[in-house]
């Protein structure tokens, strides 16, 4: 089971709940860069106030303008850049109890920031070590590395099929796009993913602050059971049939 998503710096719980829940991540790393969204920038939330929230957002410089895709965006300054992760991530993490985990997380993305100014690969290194944090067993590739399609659902469809997926988890955003033909003619069925939707707990944040908030306020354990939970009703859900998603037809690359 694959789940496909940019890279996105500190994600969201609910990016990262997706992608511990399937056993293949593949790293869409070859379409548009998209400003304001969450490829360069996380939404910190105050360990005993997620309501107070700040934006942890790295400048970046778009070699092609706005046609520029994913993999090739760079740091604007990435010394400031720097400075600026370590800072916050700090100033609203450290008084965790479960500092060590989060520390492990933030050594790693700043020495992966010391290494390159590619965007790409440091949101990446940050998914990468939140899910290394929680055990996770799975295997990463990158779509840039693989053949497909350009339309949105022929490449999602075509690089499930190039890694041997089985199946393919979808998030809500996907499903309000997505064709299921395409899936269909390899023979891989769909499966929708949400996460719980709750007031006032760990769930009711997920789709807006990173994972970082979730991992200090639990802890790795606790949050490792929390997802590990949501993996049998995955498995039970039924695949979603073709004529559900005609409607939402669209071909163009995001």
């Amino acid at each position: 089971m694959c789940a496909i998503h940019q890279p996105n710096l500190f994600p969201r719980l609910s990016t990262l709940a997706k992608l511990y829940t399937a056993d293949r991540w593949i790293v869409l790393d070859d379409v548009q860069f998209t400003r304001r969204d969450y490829q360069h920038r996380a939404r910190l939330a105050a360990l005993t106030d997620p309501a107070r929230q700040q934006w942890l957002t790295l400048p970046t410089h778009l070699p092609h303008g706005r046609q520029t895709l994913i993999k090739d965006v760079r740091l604007a300054e990435p010394r400031r850049s720097r400075r600026t992760v370590e800072l916050l991530v700090r100033q609203y993490y450290r008084r965790s109890p479960h500092w060590p985990a989060l520390r492990g997380v933030l050594d790693t993305v700043l020495a992966k920031l010391e290494e390159t100014d590619r965007l790409a690969d440091i949101a990446e290194t940050s998914m990468r070590a939140t899910l290394n944090a929680l055990d996770w067993q799975g295997q990463v590739m990158h779509s840039s590395d693989l053949l497909a399609r350009r339309g949105r659902s022929e490449r999602l469809a075509d690089l499930a099929r190039a890694t041997g997926s089985t199946h393919y988890l979808c998030g809500p955003g996907g499903l309000r796009y997505l064709m299921a033909e395409p899936f269909d003619a390899h023979g891989i069925p769909i499966l929708p993913f949400h996460v719980p939707v709750a007031e006032g707990d760990l769930w009711g944040w997920a789709a807006k602050v990173t994972s970082l908030w979730a991992l200090g306020g639990i802890g790795p354990k606790a949050l490792e059971a929390g997802l590990s939970a949501l993996r049998d009703p995955v498995s039970q859900k039924a695949v979603i049939p073709a004529a559900q998603t005609a409607r939402h037809r669209q071909s163009e690359d995001r």
